[in-house]
């Protein structure tokens, strides 16, 4: 079977994908878009999305991607966009290679792909986040999965889909506070009842331009401008969006502006250089800049 040129081939237990151009496991899953994803002793990836558990594990030299605990079927339904397949990366990377700072970024992380994610995960996985380091975020992540997600057994372990809101509906805070997000907590839960009540609906921001939609994800406490354009970026197809955590503000301001300026400055930068491919530059960016410790005095 063929899929936008990519030659899908059953195998036990799973799929293998050939002639798959730019797609790299461990750049896609170390770039910060995700949490949810474990590295294994093989140098495969093992997560859980969409309510499902995959092992993924790429050859980038031979263009090959190797999907076990899926089929054919959830390929076409789910992994295919998830892993955004039917884009031209090549052609991305072709059009920032024009500026001299990312044909050098893009090198370190090639192979990534922006996963399209569920608005509700990334939601809340994004409130916990906030002033966050990703082992406490992805245990946070876990542990409300735990708690009320439902089990998935794979490879004789028990993984656990991300809870709907609907299944988060009798928590209270006290319940939530035990995912040891700190603070983020009482966020977590108005976020709960905003989306029960429809006060927040995710699929019409969705729906919105990137403006708009950043000013309806700001309503829920705890979304500020950063986590906004993350979720935005990695769940709503806003790829005009350049979300500035410390490694972009340092990257940007190191190679483009040359002094340290607001956030709103950066924005302004990103939408003035990149246009709509600001999203993808900041991917790249994102993984150049922790790579090479830019801004930290290390690595220049």
């Amino acid at each position: 079977m063929k899929m936008n040129n990519i030659d899908v081939k059953e195998i036990d237990n799973g799929l293998i994908l050939e002639n798959v151009n730019d797609f790299n496991a461990k750049h896609i899953f170390e770039c910060g878009q995700c949490f949810r994803w474990k590295q294994e002793a093989d140098g495969s990836y093992t997560g859980v999305a969409f309510g499902k558990v995959i092992n993924v594990k790429s050859d980038e030299e031979n263009k090959r991607v190797q999907l076990l605990n899926t089929n054919i079927q959830d390929f076409q339904d789910i992994w295919f966009d998830y892993f955004d397949m039917g884009r031209d990366y090549g052609e991305i990377k072709k059009r920032l290679s024009e500026d001299p700072v990312l044909k050098t970024a893009i090198k370190y992380g090639e192979g990534i792909r922006i996963l399209k994610q569920q608005p509700w995960e990334m939601l809340i996985s994004y409130i916990i986040s906030a002033n966050n380091r990703i082992p406490m975020i992805a245990r946070s992540i876990g542990l409300l999965s735990q708690m009320y997600g439902q089990p998935i057994n794979y490879n004789g372990e028990t993984y656990y889909a991300f809870p709907t809101p609907e299944e988060l509906a009798e928590a209270e805070l006290s319940d939530i506070e035990k995912c040891r997000a700190g603070f983020r907590c009482k966020y977590i839960h108005q976020a709960i009842k905003m989306v029960l009540e429809g006060v927040i609906d995710l699929d019409h921001i969705k729906t919105l331009d990137m403006d708009d939609a950043r000013k309806e994800l700001l309503k829920v406490p705890g979304v500020g401008v950063k986590v906004a354009d993350c979720i935005m970026l990695f769940s709503m197809e806003k790829y005009g969006s350049y979300p500035v955590d410390v490694w972009i503000k340092r990257v940007t301001e190191h190679f483009y502006l040359h002094e340290e300026v607001p956030m709103k400055r950066i924005h302004e930068f990103a939408r003035e250089k990149f246009g709509d491919l600001a999203g993808f530059a900041q991917e790249y960016l994102f993984y150049y800049a922790r790579e090479m410790k830019i801004g930290t005095g290390k690595g220049e």
